[in-house]
């Protein structure tokens, strides 16, 4: 048994509730009560199944886990700080979260150091060489940057050819290997036997812009090409590769400087540039931050809400930029205390379908302008840009309609189709009316058309998850006589076999993705695991395939945090399926559906519930659930229908 395991076995899910002060009430094998994480007093919506050691609220939240999930939504913690917590608590020994070994510890600083001399280096390079003064004069006069702004950012230069950096610290003493570890050289392989390999500056030729982590400490660099250089395949910026302190996806760009400023303003600008956010600064306003140049990870949001829960993503405004807004608020929405749906439309603009747990929003910069050159050309005219920022749904639907000439019927549909879902998903009854009236307005059509189309039956629907639930008993609960083994449980053996089944061969993720997409149905997502664990190694295997550098499984290893090796290790031990692939794509697409039916019989059970009870307690809600009952039946109906005609597939 896994520490996981171990930690579950002995912890009570209903412990747990009745300390954070949940009532709940027996029924059935289930315990119901009201959700400590939203105002309602009127209908039970929290269940709890003892059996698996999980919990869903069918309310307002609309989510649920184990008994981790449970802890960091109600404490704010992180996977990793759950896990110690839940650890003491049940007086369980994690191995594998010992304290930094010393001898680890002093090499990281050791090569903190390091890089504390090349900021000093490049630096150097940047303001007193003749060969930095191109570079120098571009950041002074087409950036409009001070000399004091940046000598502040710690801005530097890497001169022209691959062996200066290199070179200068292995006269200063410092072995090849810990530049390489460092991230300031790049090795390449013998391609004979007997030659020895080559090493060679990574950067060269580049603005250098030093990366510190939240706290200051150096962690790696980005670098921008040179403004003479003629080489147009090379990439515009480049990172630190991956190293011992360099995850590019963990970090926030300007974070230790704008990190006082979020929590005094309560609110955190995201912009996509380094030079965007020194620039910003520059102008006076210090609560600017940049993902460098990637989509948003669940990693930097759950850093950044720390200091805030308030955003607003101010990105460039071409066409990239409007892409890294959309997969920016796909991140969002996948990582803000969420329960995680996914609806693929026909343009992948609305990956993830989930009610923000934050306050996301986007400002759209005028004329075409990115956000250094608002400020440049006006200082209050970026305050009040931000000040504007719309709503995520105001932005998606403005996105859409501005490309629409107000005509194309096949057009207005495709908005209509992309729009309904992100409407339904809003958890205020009041917010989701007044969008639709917005969306009839806009389109030019009847409100109820839309109605329409949103229960359509041959819309594919969103997985799991009732708004509402209740249920009729109200006797005290009785606990079971034996409390049995999460790892045991139904709900378990699903998701461990699955995700055994993925990660002995990651190739089945694709092929399952295909399939599912085929028969117009959502792609595996973490809204198909209740454990927080499998969610997280789940999350990791599909960024392993989105990246290309690494071999999937090694990717895995490479990055999984120490307190998953053991549920990595159990997963992982059993050896690869036997049979044919198709056979285990077969399998595993069986177990997916599967669950899925589960889960929607589940929500219809408890939506039934809970219309029983607001017909003795609060018959204006009465609507609402039937509504929500018919969804649900409408979405398995669905489910069955795809199910059959994928097993009439394979069969002929």
């Amino acid at each position: 048994m896994s520490s996981i395991d171990e930690i579950k076995s002995r912890i009570d899910i209903l412990d747990l509730a009745a300390e954070a002060g949940v009532k709940l009430r027996r029924s059935g094998r289930n315990y119901v009560g009201f959700c400590p994480f939203h105002q309602n007093k009127r209908t039970p919506a929290f269940v709890v199944w003892p059996e698996s050691g999980t919990w869903r609220c069918f309310g307002e939240c609309n989510e649920g886990g184990d008994i981790f999930k449970f802890v960091m939504k109600k404490e704010g913690w992180d996977f990793k700080e759950a896990l110690q917590r839940l650890a003491e608590r049940a007086g369980v020994t994690l191995e594998r979260l010992r304290p930094e070994a010393p001898a680890q510890k002093e090499a990281n600083a050791h090569l903190r150091s390091l890089l504390e001399e090349a900021v000093q280096f490049y630096q150097r390079q940047l303001l007193s060489s003749a060969e930095g003064q191109t570079a120098l004069d571009y950041l002074l006069h087409k950036r409009s940057l001070t000399r004091e702004t940046i000598e502040a950012w710690e801005l530097g230069y890497a001169p022209q050819g691959f062996d200066h950096t290199r070179s200068f610290f292995l006269q200063k003493g410092y072995a090849e290997q810990e530049l390489i570890d460092a991230g300031l050289l790049s090795a390449r392989e013998a391609e004979h036997p007997g030659e020895q390999r080559r090493t060679f500056d990574r950067f060269h030729y580049r603005i250098m812009i030093p990366i510190r982590d939240e706290n200051g400490r150096m962690c790696g660099f980005g670098a921008r090409i040179h403004p003479a250089d003629a080489n147009k395949e090379q990439a515009k910026f480049i990172n630190t590769a991956e190293t011992p302190l360099f995850t590019k996806g963990n970090l926030l760009y300007g974070l230790h400087r704008a990190r006082k400023a979020v929590r005094q303003q309560g609110e955190a600008v995201i912009v996509e540039g380094y030079l965007d956010v020194i620039a910003v600064h520059q102008a006076g306003f210090e609560n600017v931050i940049s993902p460098m140049g990637t989509a948003l990870t669940e990693a930097q949001l759950r850093l950044l809400k720390r200091f805030s829960r308030r955003m607003v993503l101010a990105l460039d405004p071409d066409a990239a930029g409007q892409k890294a807004v959309l997969r920016g608020l796909e991140a969002a929405r996948a990582s803000l205390d969420r329960a995680a749906e996914h609806a693929f439309d026909a343009r992948g603009l609305l990956q993830h379908e989930a009610r923000l747990q934050a306050d996301l929003r986007v400002a759209t910069l005028p004329d075409g302008l990115d956000p250094d050159e608002v400020v440049a050309r006006s200082p209050e005219e970026w305050k009040n840009q931000i000040a504007q920022a719309r709503p995520v749904v105001e932005h998606v639907l403005e996105s859409l309609l501005a490309d629409w000439d107000g005509k194309d019927p096949k057009r207005k549909s495709d908005i209509a189709n992309q729009m309904l879902p992100l409407i339904e998903d809003l958890p205020d009854a009041l917010a989701r009316d007044s969008y639709l009236q917005l969306l009839a307005r806009r389109l030019k059509v009847d409100e109820r058309s839309l109605l329409t189309v949103a229960a359509s039956p041959h819309k594919p629907q969103p997985r799991a998850g009732a708004r509402r639930a209740a249920s009729r008993s109200q006797a005290a609960p009785t606990r079971p006589a034996a409390k049995p083994t999460p790892s045991d449980s139904p709900s378990r053996r699903f998701e461990s076999t699955c995700l055994s089944l993925l990660l002995l061969r990651p190739e089945l993720l694709p092929s399952l993705e295909r399939r599912l997409q085929e028969a117009g149905l959502a792609p595996l997502n973490e809204a198909d695991f209740e454990y927080t664990d499998y969610r997280l190694i789940l999350d990791l295997l599909r960024r392993a395939q989105e990246q290309d550098g690494i071999e999937t499984t090694r990717f895995v290893r490479e990055n999984l945090p120490e307190f998953l090796t053991d549920t990595y290790d159990a997963l992982t031990k059993i050896g690869p399926p036997a049979g044919t692939l198709d056979r285990a794509l077969d399998e595993l697409t069986r177990l997916t559906l599967q669950r899925r039916q589960q889960t929607l019989r589940d929500s219809i059970n408890q939506t039934r519930f809970a219309q029983e009870d607001a017909q003795q307690n609060d018959p204006q809600r009465l609507p609402e659930f039937q509504q929500q009952a018919l969804q649900y039946q409408r979405s398995l109906a669905a489910l069955d229908a795809a199910r059959s005609k994928m097993d009439a597939a394979r069969k002929g």
